[in-house]
């Protein structure tokens, strides 16, 4: 085993194993239904470790562990459940595009420069972004291969392509970086593929394993598109009014790396011309800009307020979609999860 591995901190790792096992407390219900399921998925996750090497095998488990909060897979589960039994598939799926997500994760750090991610050290700040890098291309391989093994071409391809979107999303991201002629249209485009297309595909396979038709399939893809958009707008916005001990990672890199998301375009677009001019200068020449920077340059609070009421808006017509489906549990953990995301945004203020 490599000394750099071994050198993990063992109780920090069982810190963050038991609160990756909880259910997030505001979550609730939804989560309390898929949690059983869950724990499986995280088994079937911790078993990919021991798929690699052993070399390899610390890091995997170290990145898992720091992951995301499990909300994809849960979606698979419960769009599942919402229309048919849960089985084994409903978890590898659930698996397998957690996996992807997590490889993402790896990549973000490194671009944004991010050390904290659920308050423990990122895979780049740990080890540097030459080895982080080939460890998120290690995940997203397992994913592809994992995937592969479904009966059915056409599950593979769907994770394919939710891959392949998330990817394209960040590079567009990258390349329009400190670009002030980005559109919001151009926006919306960028956090459909790099967040939208990982929440679409869990929500559009999940019915899809539970034989749903052709139609409900789109429908809940759709679902998933929607409350995956608004997740980033928050995401966004917690950028630059959250605090890093509440968020559990690294804020503020969105400014510091020249993304113009929801919450700056519109204090762009509402400034007076002499503040555009300001704002606009700055971010050309890539200088520092904090809150305090932008709370005196246009209406910041406002900017702030309507990007929640967009991600707000979102979230209603994500919740319109799930009317056509039978009143269940899984169904009501549906509407659930909406009503989660959307009191996020009521409380980012």
């Amino acid at each position: 085993m490599n000394p750099q591995v071994n050198n993990l901190n063992t109780t920090n790792q069982t810190s963050l194993t038991t609160n990756n096992d909880q259910v997030p407390k505001d979550l609730g219900f939804p989560f309390e239904l898929a949690s059983e399921h869950l724990v499986k998925v995280d088994e079937f996750i911790s078993d990919q470790a021991k798929t690699f090497d052993p070399n390899v095998e610390g890091y995997v488990n170290y990145v898992c562990e720091i992951g995301g909060k499990r909300i994809r897979p849960a979606l698979a589960i419960i769009t599942g459940g919402s229309l048919g039994e849960i089985n084994d598939n409903h978890i590898k799926i659930g698996a397998i595009i957690e996996l992807v997500h997590l490889a993402t994760l790896i990549h973000d750090d490194i671009m944004d420069e991010a050390t904290i991610r659920r308050e423990m050290p990122t895979a780049s700040a740990k080890w540097g972004p030459s080895l982080s890098v080939l460890l998120g291309d290690c995940l997203f391989a397992r994913a592809l291969e994992l995937a592969a093994t479904f009966d059915d071409p056409a599950i593979c391809r769907a994770v394919a392509d939710a891959a392949s979107a998330v990817c394209q999303g960040e590079i567009i991201q990258t390349q329009r970086r400190f670009d002030l002629t980005l559109t919001k249209e151009e926006y919306f485009n960028i956090i459909e593929l790099k967040t939208g297309a990982l929440f679409a595909v869990a929500s559009q396979l999940g019915a899809k394993l539970s034989g749903a038709p052709d139609n409900t399939q789109n429908q809940l893809r759709e679902f998933g598109l929607k409350i995956g958009t608004a997740y980033q707008i928050y995401d966004d916005c917690i950028d630059l009014v959250g605090q890093e001990i509440n968020a559990g990672k690294t804020l503020g890199t969105d400014l510091e790396k020249g993304k113009l998301t929801l919450p700056l375009l519109n204090l762009i677009s509402s400034g007076s011309d002499t503040q555009k001019e300001k704002l606009n200068e700055m971010i050309l020449l890539k200088e520092p800009i904090d809150t305090n920077v932008l709370a005196g340059i246009a209406d910041y609070d406002g900017a702030i307020e309507r990007a929640l009421i967009t991600g707000t808006s979102l979230i209603n017509d994500s919740r319109d979609l799930l009317i056509p489906l039978d009143n269940s549990p899984y169904k009501s953990a549906l509407i659930q999860i909406t009503n989660y995301l959307e009191k996020l945004f009521s409380d980012c203020h």
